[in-house]
């Protein structure tokens, strides 16, 4: 969750992607350019990099910063459509690998109204792409009660889902729930014990988010995407930030890496039932002095994946 200055696990991305100085490669989630900046610096001229980002802000601020960088594309666009998107703007060539970094940006959270934060009131949206679906505070006011608490229990593993989701629809009644402050002050109501640095909305706040942008689903959808698009010995580096999401990567990494388990018991496996990837290394963390630099990363987890011919 690094800022424009801070990518996170920025080496390990880099040498999880095993850069080629002319390669085509794709950063998934651009934020403020943080680690395309890092690939264009490694590569040569005939290097390009396709940057894609579902938030029309950085996109705009990506412009800006690359004003002059002519090898690099950049795409307001969500990752779940990468299946479409890369070969409509890499011309015939190569993907030689997909960055996808999942931390939410700073420029998102200390921005109070897009409404991500629950330390700053604004209003209450969270939509990463805000031209695009409903802000949180639409589906708030009319989703059930079993239907809020599921959010919260599932996207933010969150113990008092039901107080909370109870404590919403009863604050509807009167008026509606339109600032992240209300709902922050809210939640720190109805959960009764708070986990030590942690703020009583936090896990409220998130499962919202994951929802609200659908990200599990975009996710799954966006690894697919990667895997059609990449070429055979290219890599697939993903970034986390918290268990549901890496879970999601850990599994889709295995399930990959495996042959198809209809089809595998057969003597001569057909090419479409064959592994597609092979796992790289293990599963790393950032190191304590990237820590000491930047505390958002202490949940980050990278692991990294190659295409089989």
């Amino acid at each position: 969750m690094g800022d424009e200055h801070t990518p996170v696990l920025a080496a390990e991305a880099l040498a999880g992607l095993a850069l080629e100085a002319d390669g085509y490669y794709v950063d998934a989630t651009f934020g403020r350019g943080g680690h395309t900046a890092l690939i264009l610096q490694a590569l040569g001229r005939e290097g390009r990099v396709l940057a894609v980002d579902r938030d029309p802000q950085a996109i705009a601020a990506g412009a800006q910063r690359f004003a002059d960088e002519v090898r690099l594309t950049l795409v307001h666009a969500s990752f779940s459509d990468l299946g479409a998107l890369v070969p409509l703007h890499a011309e015939g060539r190569a993907c030689r690998g997909v960055l996808f970094d999942l931390g939410v940006s700073s420029p998102q959270l200390d921005d109070a109204r897009r409404g991500f934060s629950f330390r700053a009131d604004g209003p209450l949206d969270m939509r990463m792409d805000p031209t695009r679906g409903e802000p949180v505070s639409a589906w708030l006011a009319r989703a059930s009660v079993d239907e809020i608490r599921e959010v919260i229990a599932s996207f933010g593993e969150e113990r008092f889902a039901r107080r909370v989701a109870r404590a919403i629809v009863e604050a509807r009644r009167t008026a509606p729930l339109t600032r992240t402050g209300q709902l922050a002050q809210l939640v720190a109501q109805a959960v009764r014990t708070r986990e030590p640095g942690k703020h009583p909305a936090t896990r409220t706040f998130q499962a919202l988010r994951m929802f609200i942008n659908d990200e599990l689903g975009s996710l799954e959808r966006g690894l697919r995407g990667a895997l059609a698009t990449l070429s055979s010995g290219g890599r697939l580096v993903v970034i986390t930030f918290h268990s549901l999401e890496d879970r999601a990567v850990k599994r889709f990494m295995q399930r990959e890496s495996q042959p198809d388990p209809a089809l595998a018991h057969l003597p001569v496996l057909p090419p479409r039932a064959a592994p597609q990837l092979k796992i790289v290394g293990r599963k790393t963390r950032p190191a304590e002095a990237e820590l000491k630099r930047n505390p958002r990363a202490r949940s980050a987890l990278l692991r990294v994946a190659e295409k089989l011919a």
